[in-house]
């Protein structure tokens, strides 16, 4: 209960303070938000953390699948099958686009 008052409290405190900031204040930080994302630096670290973290879940998904496939329930193992398989099937996600 004290995490949902304290998140309430934060969440009325940038309630109060963004009405009075305006939104000249909020088309400022949106646009110094939007040429932040589009530095190519910003871009490269962003797409290397994704890839990098698809690399271990991929090594995690097969380390468990290994060591715990036969002992798994069907409904689990067959999640696992599937998401196997998707990470065998191409760098593409379920959208088309490239996830590298």
């Amino acid at each position: 209960m004290r995490y949902k008052l304290t998140f309430v409290v934060g969440l009325a405190i940038g309630y109060v303070l963004g009405t009075r900031a305006g939104r000249e204040k909020y088309e400022q930080l949106r646009k110094s938000a939007r040429q932040f994302s589009q530095n190519p630096a910003v871009r490269n670290a962003a797409e290397t953390a994704a890839h990098t973290g698809r690399e271990v879940a991929g090594k995690a998904l097969h380390t468990v699948s290994d060591k715990v496939g036969d002992r798994m329930p069907e409904s689990v193992a067959e999640r696992v099958r599937s998401l196997k398989e998707r990470s065998q099937g191409g760098g593409e996600d379920e959208w088309g686009t490239s996830n590298t």
